[in-house]
C-alpha cells in the first residue's frame, strides 16, 4: 500500500471509475480504504465497504497504468480474503456463490450438467427460452448464468497420458487442461497438443490434475485457494517439466502467483517458487522455439481481445500477435480499447451481472464496428463474455481461442476453422 502515491494515473485505466466517476470505485480508492481498516480506522468491513471491493473486476489494468510498481492484485485478494473471513453475506449472496463453487471448479460435475444442457440446445429450448422473454423473470444472477451458455459441440474425447512428437523432443511440457476449458472447450486443449508437438514438445498431461484455484484465489476463497495449488503442485511434481503451459490466462496468471499464495507454508513455499517459475502462456512457449510451419493460408479478418489476466496479470501482449501475423492470409486488425476488460474477469459476470453487460456491450460494438469475421482471444472467460453480447445484438461473428487459429493454418487437423 505505501507505494501507492494517489497520482490518478490509474483512473481512466479502471472500468468502474470510468463507469461511475466513484473514487472508492477506484484502484486508489479501494487502497485508501484498505489502508483504513489495516490501521483500524474501520471498525469492520460494513456493507458498503465490501461493494467496492466487490465491484472491482481484478482485470489489473491499473497495475499497467501505474508509474510506481503497485502490486495492486496482490492487495485486492488479501483484502476480499479479509472481507471472506470477517462479513457475513446476506444468504442469498452466499448460497449463490456456493452454487458456483460447487460446480465451476469441478470438471467432472459440469460434464455431467452438460448432458442435459445439450438436449436442451438440440431441441431448440434455449432459442425458445430467450425469445419469449422468460428470462426477465429469473433473478439477474441466474439469468446471467442461463445467457453465458457456450454453443455445445460434439463431445470431445478426454486428454490424458504422455504425447510425444514426431522429431527428437526439444522441451518436456505438461499441459493444464482447466476446468471451464476443458468441458466447454476441449477443441482449444486438443489444438493446444497438436501445435506443441508440432513445435517439438514432448506433452505430458496427468490424469488426476484438478482446479488450479483461480476463481476461489479472486474471490478470497483462500483456503480453497491454497488447497487447490498444493494438490496442482503434487501433481506436476515429479514429472521433470521444462514448462507447464496454460491456454487460460485467468488460469496461468494464478499458476505464476502460487509462490506468492504459498509464501507462508514451509512445506510448499520452496516447491511453490519452482511450480511458477515454469509456468507458461502456450504463446510464450510458441514464441521462444522455431516458427511454425503453415501449410495452408487463411483468408480471414479477425480482430485480437487481449485477455486482461493474459496482457495486465502476465504481460503478454506481442507473442500471440506475432504468432498470429505469421499465418499468411490472416488479417489481423487490433480493436479499439483492446486492453479494456470485457466484463467476464473470473465470475465477476456471475456476481455482478449488470456491470458486466455493460462493459461486454461495449466491447462487442466494439467489434461489430471493426468490420470482421471472427473475434481471437486467449481466454475462455472472455470468449464466453463477447460471445454472448455479439448474440444479444443479433450479429454473427466466429469466436476463436488464437491456438486454435494457429492449428488450422498448420492443417494439422483436416478442414479449416469451425464455424
Amino acid at each position: 500500500m505505501d507505494k501507492c502515491v494517489h497520482c490518478g494515473f490509474c483512473l481512466p485505466a479502471c472500468p468502474t471509475y470510468m463507469l461511475w466517476r466513484e473514487e472508492m470505485d477506484s484502484p486508489r480508492g479501494r487502497i485508501y480504504l484498505m489502508r483504513m481498516a489495516a490501521e483500524g480506522n474501520i471498525a469492520a468491513l460494513d456493507e458498503k465497504a465490501v461493494a467496492h471491493f466487490d465491484r472491482c473486476l481484478g482485470c489489473m489494468s491499473c497495475m499497467t497504468a501505474c508509474p510506481s510498481g503497485v502490486e495492486y492484485d496482490k492487495l485486492i485478494e488479501a483484502a476480499r480474503a479479509q472481507v471472506e473471513r470477517l462479513y457475513r453475506r446476506p444468504l442469498w449472496d452466499r448460497l449463490h456463490r456456493e452454487l458456483i463453487f460447487q460446480l465451476f471448479p469441478h470438471p467432472k460435475r459440469l460434464e455431467l450438467l452438460c448432458v442435459p444442457l445439450r438436449l436442451y440446445q438440440k431441441l431448440g429450448l434455449q432459442s425458445l427460452v430467450e425469445k419469449s422473454g422468460m428470462l426477465k423473470l429469473l433473478p439477474s444472477r441466474l439469468a446471467a448464468m442461463h445467457s453465458l451458455l457456450p454453443e455445445f459441440g460434439p463431445k470431445a474425447g478426454g486428454l490424458s497420458g504422455h504425447l510425444a512428437p514426431n522429431v527428437t523432443p526439444r522441451k518436456r511440457v505438461g499441459l493444464l487442461l482447466g476446468c471451464v476449458q476443458r468441458v466447454f472447450f476441449p477443441q482449444v486443449n486438443a489444438a493446444t497438443v497438436r501445435v506443441l508437438t508440432a513445435a517439438g514438445c514432448e506433452v505430458f498431461i496427468p490424469e488426476s490434475q484438478g482446479c488450479c484455484g483461480a476463481l476461489a484465489t479472486h474471490v478470497g476463497r483462500e483456503e480453497d485457494s491454497l488447497d487447490a495449488a498444493r494438490k496442482l503442485i503434487g501433481t506436476f511434481d515429479d514429472l521433470n517439466l521444462d514448462y507447464i503451459v496454460t491456454n487460460a490466462a485467468g488460469c496461468g496468471s494464478n499458476l505464476k502467483a502460487y509462490g506468492h499464495l504459498l509464501r507462508d507454508d514451509p512445506v510448499y513455499r520452496d516447491r511453490a517458487r519452482i511450480f511458477a517459475s515454469k509456468c507458461r502462456d502456450v504463446s510464450e512457449v510458441l514464441a521462444e522455439l522455431a516458427p511454425l510451419h503453415f501449410r495452408q493460408p487463411l483468408k480471414l479478418r479477425a480482430a485480437y481481445q487481449d485477455s486482461c489476466h493474459l496482457l495486465h496479470a502476465q504481460g503478454i501482449r506481442t507473442q500471440p500477435r506475432s504468432l498470429l501475423k505469421s499465418i499468411p492470409g490472416l488479417e489481423l486488425v487490433d480493436l479499439p480499447e483492446s486492453n479494456a476488460c470485457c466484463g467476464s474477469a473470473g465470475v465477476f459476470n456471475l456476481l455482478q451481472p449488470e456491470t458486466a453487460q455493460t462493459l461486454g456491450a461495449r466491447k462487442a460494438s466494439l467489434v461489430m464496428n471493426a468490420s470482421v469475421e471472427a473475434l481471437i482471444s486467449g481466454n475462455p472467460g472472455c470468449l464466453l463474455q463477447i460471445s454472448k453480447e455479439l448474440r444479444r445484438s443479433g450479429k454473427r461473428i466466429r469466436t476463436y481461442h488464437y491456438v486454435e487459429v494457429l492449428d488450422a493454418a498448420m492443417g494439422a487437423k483436416k478442414n479449416s476453422l469451425p464455424g
